[in-house]
């Protein structure tokens, strides 16, 4: 997926993070799983977003990417 692709939000801190008005996380992965994580445990949240974060979550721990 390329940044085009994305929501105007994640366009908009993307190009914060790059301009340096956000922080860049070396640790990208780690921090997604973690957001995804607490979007799938939140019982405020509709059960189809929260299994879409869970599915997410699980494929990013199982691929082979580092982080």
């Amino acid at each position: 997926m390329k940044v085009a692709d994305c929501c105007d939000l994640i366009r908009q801190r993307y190009a914060e993070i790059g301009s340096g008005e956000q922080g860049y996380i070396p640790a990208a992965i780690h921090c997604a799983i973690n957001t995804l994580n607490d979007v799938a445990q939140d019982p405020s949240i509709p059960q189809s977003r929260r299994d879409q974060a869970a599915f997410a979550a699980a494929n990013l721990l199982i691929s082979d990417h580092e982080d």
